[in-house]
């Protein structure tokens, strides 16, 4: 939206919007030499040394620490191996499939799931707690797995009674039952489970807390994807969110439903936190020389990077960082570890000195979960695939699908995508004020990249496998990309909702469907081969 666009609209509450241009109700629209010239007069750091070498020496503000970058909470699994020792009866079947006939197979068979389990925590990329394995074979031994304190049972299907697994199941935590084919010795439900477990003898599937995504047969890779599903899932529910200046989403429905949603099917916390307290911590902040000094450290420490270089006034990245050590006082003192800005564009711009754009960046690039607007449609996937995923999620703009591909774009955007590299990036000005610091980041051509399309109704997402095509320079949000999508693209140009598309590097289409099922959320992937 141009200035005399914007000028000339009328101010909704849920006016239509692009990045981060949209403005409270309760704040008059001005056209753009206004603004800028309103921001000048109100900067608030660049008088900054000034006041701190008057104050010198004077007692320091008393402020948090600086808060630590937040790490994922083990999955704790309970594996459980599942047995029957038939006894020989004479002129009858007495025996059931499977492997296991005598006591020293299932201690034989024992040995050999505890050295598979510990090589899978091994090569796992996320936390797990591997917890001791369980013998099951009574109803009791059941119920004692199913009691236990765990986030997941990892059921090992060899032989015993239908009652037993339909018991563990029943626990309400997420069941994978594994079951031997080829990797040997042959399991009973390999044959049974679809039959019996699944659609108890008939012919439709009426077991109601399984179904055939949890049932693994032989790979060990095909038991991790799903584990690091609960992993992401176990982390992203019950978060702490700040939501700066309140929340204020982009349309009405998620305005209306998005918090609901958030709160009763993820259990975030949300505390909001007023452009008023922000805006006297900054203050505090920078009339303590020393912590003057170190924010000025800091942002040359970034600045001194080789790839990346800036095309804006340093002082917004001096701004930057007097923001990113406000707002993560602030996470230390709730325990938050997601953070979402909501009045760039009315307020918080003047009280920054810079669009929050590239301390989100930063942010996100620490291991927090950052994104502009707090709009809890994108929110939540925006937390879920950064810790199915260990990396950054990109939060942005979707346009309009076309000859199979799409460009996503944002100015706030992290850099460091694949979770340990720093892609090559240029500090410019926000796009629609030109003005503070945002980034441009340029994505690598070829990349596998995950991306989810959350609808305003917080119902259901859409998904593709996407490929990273170029990151042009259009007039639009910095840091763009344009994305092939692998599948089904014109289904999705006909079915697509929302607004925000939450793009990771990476394949993680698998665990977010798989996650989503758990929490009862519409999934469609367009990348599935059908």
């Amino acid at each position: 939206m141009n200035a005399n666009e914007h000028q000339n609209s009328q101010p909704t509450a849920f006016a239509a919007r692009s990045c981060c241009s949209h403005t409270r109700r309760t704040i008059s629209v001005v056209n753009r030499r206004e603004f800028v010239v309103g921001l000048g007069a109100a900067t608030v750091f660049g008088g900054l040394a000034m006041a701190a070498a008057s104050k010198a020496q004077d007692a320091s503000p008393r402020l948090a620490a600086s808060a630590v970058p937040p790490t994922g909470t083990a999955l704790r699994v309970k594996p459980a191996l599942v047995y029957q020792i038939s006894q020989k009866r004479e002129l009858t079947s007495w025996r059931s499939y499977g492997g296991l006939k005598t006591r020293e197979d299932v201690d034989s068979e024992a040995r050999r799931i505890e050295g598979e389990l510990k090589n899978l925590s091994a090569r796992s990329e996320f936390a797990i707690e591997m917890l001791p394995l369980s013998r099951v074979g009574s109803s009791t031994e059941a119920a004692a797995v199913a009691g236990g304190d765990c986030d997941a049972i990892l059921v090992y299907a060899s032989g015993g009674s239908q009652a037993w697994l339909e018991t563990l199941a029943a626990s309400k935590k997420p069941n994978i039952m594994f079951v031997r084919h080829k990797s040997g010795p042959v399991y009973l439900w390999y044959e049974i489970a679809h039959w019996r477990l699944l659609r108890k003898s008939e012919d439709t599937i009426k077991e109601p807390n399984l179904d055939v995504e949890d049932i693994v047969v032989d790979d060990y890779d095909d038991v991790l994807w799903r584990l690091r599903a609960l992993y992401g899932m176990k982390n992203a529910l019950g978060t702490k969110v700040i939501a700066i200046g309140g929340l204020q989403a982009y349309s009405k429905p998620g305005q209306e439903r998005g918090p609901v949603h958030a709160r009763e099917v993820w259990k975030f916390d949300i505390q909001s936190v007023s452009n008023d307290e922000v805006g006297r911590r900054i203050k505090q902040t920078g009339a303590d020389a020393r912590l003057v000094k170190e924010i000025q450290r800091q942002a040359d420490e970034l600045l001194s990077q080789k790839n990346l270089t800036l095309q804006t006034d340093k002082r917004f990245v001096v701004n930057t960082f007097l923001a990113a050590k406000v707002f993560k006082d602030l996470m230390t003192e709730t325990g938050a570890t997601c953070l979402g800005v909501g009045d760039c564009m009315g307020g918080l711009i003047r009280l920054l000195d810079t669009p929050p754009c590239l301390v989100l960046s930063l942010l996100n690039d620490e291991g927090y979960t950052a994104f502009c607007h707090t709009d809890f449609t994108h929110t939540p996937p925006g937390i879920l695939l950064h810790h199915i995923s260990g990396k950054p999620s990109f939060v942005s703009n979707s346009h309009f699908p076309h000859h199979g591909q799409i460009t996503l774009a944002h100015c706030a955007a992290p850099r460091k995508m694949n979770g340990k590299d720093y892609e090559p990036t240029k500090i410019m000005t926000h796009f629609e004020s030109d003005y503070g610091a945002a980034t441009k980041v340029h994505y690598t051509p070829g990349q596998v990249t995950t991306n989810l399309i959350p609808n305003l109704v917080c119902t259901k997402w859409w998904g593709f496998r996407g490929k990273i095509l170029d990151s042009p320079d259009y007039d639009m949000c910095r840091s763009q990309m344009d994305v092939a999508i692998d599948g089904d693209w014109q289904k999705l140009l006909r079915e697509m909702q929302g607004f925000h598309t939450i793009t990771c590097y990476g394949d993680y289409l698998r665990e977010v469907g798989y996650a989503l099922k758990k929490l009862g959320i519409e999934w469609a992937n367009v990348s599935e081969k059908v």
